[in-house]
């Protein structure tokens, strides 16, 4: 029998692991896990005190201390664990790092790089351990998953591992909740809004790494009679001031609407409801929103770097990140071209099922095979 040990202490906090980003990569694998694995082999989820996930087919084990706050999880992963891990044949650390003193073959869960590419996003102590610890864990372990193809090559790149040591576990989407909806609830949803019959989407943090000023100088450069309404839908990150000073800059305070953060369960009615998802951003690992949006019938702008491209397929309209004029005639091309917007559609759903949670299971399994 195979024991692997799983370090989920990220899902701590109870239903706040159903979220969106690491969290959600992290519950949905492990809801899939126990379908993709052979037979006899045993998993033991090892969580915070507070948490109260539970999975068919795992064991939860669930730690004395409350590892909640990041500084209370790290002391945790380095000092603590490391003692009770002997028991198993594989120990995987589903975010960057695993404990220095570890005692057995390892995997550990890369999502991207950008605590060294964006440095500015995190404080100086947290930037400073993910650099060195997840370089370390990632030398150390037997195999690296990767959440995109975008961010192996980076983590090839950046910090010198092998590319035949990296395995691609893409996420999923939720299908029965990112698909299109009937006319009528979405017509209803934008109504309880008070919504526009047309307009554009972003969806995603208020941060530098979005590059939203220059969405805004672009919008800004489109006759009024040649743009919709644009909303910029999220929460309010690390310099978002610069959002808002742009949006003053270039006088778009009647024609740009921020509703702040969207419930995970409201995000299909807004991607139905949108004409068109805008999403420039300068760095994603994979970009989830784009391809949620593109399940749900919606047509998609985005950039062509990182990951982006590779998730957009031959759906996104992909555009240089620091050309706000590219920017401008994609979204002159986007408003005035019904064609475009019906074949992009279309093929959006053909991108868009190329990725489930199933097939994310199944990849992490293949890399534990892979380590073992």
């Amino acid at each position: 029998m195979v024991h692997i040990g799983l370090n989920a202490h990220l899902l701590a906090g109870g239903a706040g692991y159903r979220s969106a980003g690491i969290h959600g990569y992290i519950w949905h694998t492990l809801a899939h896990l126990r379908a993709a694995a052979p037979d006899g082999w045993r998993f033991t989820v090892l969580v915070g005190a507070d948490s109260t996930a539970s999975f068919d087919g795992l064991e939860i084990r669930r730690a004395r201390w409350n590892t909640a706050s990041p500084l209370r999880r790290i002391a945790w992963e380095q000092m603590a664990q490391p003692w009770s891990l002997g028991e198993f044949d594989l120990y995987h650390a589903l975010a960057f790092v695993s404990p220095l003193a570890l005692s057995v073959a390892s995997v550990v869960t890369v999502y991207d790089l950008s605590f060294m590419h964006y440095p500015q996003v995190l404080p100086a102590s947290r930037r400073l351990y993910l650099r060195l610890f997840t370089a370390l864990s990632c030398r150390r372990a037997r195999q690296v998953i990767a959440i995109s193809h975008s961010t192996a090559r980076d983590v090839a790149a950046s910090l010198g591992i092998p590319p035949e040591k990296i395995t691609v576990a893409a996420p999923g989407y939720d299908a029965a909740r990112h698909r299109p909806l009937p006319p009528e609830q979405v017509a209803a949803f934008r109504r309880d809004k008070g919504l526009p019959e047309r307009f554009w989407l972003f969806v995603g943090t208020l941060e530098p790494r979005k590059n939203l000023p220059l969405l805004l100088e672009a919008y800004a450069a489109l006759p009024r009679n040649e743009r919709l309404p644009l909303v910029l839908a999220g929460g309010k990150g690390w310099g978002y001031q610069a959002v808002f000073e742009a949006i003053e800059r270039f006088h778009l305070e009647n024609a740009v609407s921020l509703p702040g953060f969207l419930p995970v369960e409201d995000l299909p009615l807004w991607y139905n409801s949108a004409e068109a998802f805008v999403y420039p951003s300068l760095f994603e690992g994979f970009g989830l929103p784009v391809l949620e949006a593109m399940a749900c019938g919606t047509p998609v702008l985005t950039s062509n770097v990182s990951s982006l491209p590779e998730v957009a397929g031959q759906a996104g309209m992909c555009l240089p990140p620091h050309a706000a004029p590219a920017w401008t005639e994609g979204l002159r091309r986007v408003y005035a071209d019904a064609t475009w917007r019906a074949a992009a559609r279309e093929q959006g759903f053909r991108e868009a099922a190329r990725y489930s949670w199933t097939e994310t299971a199944r990849q992490t399994i293949l890399s534990y095979q892979k380590a073992l």
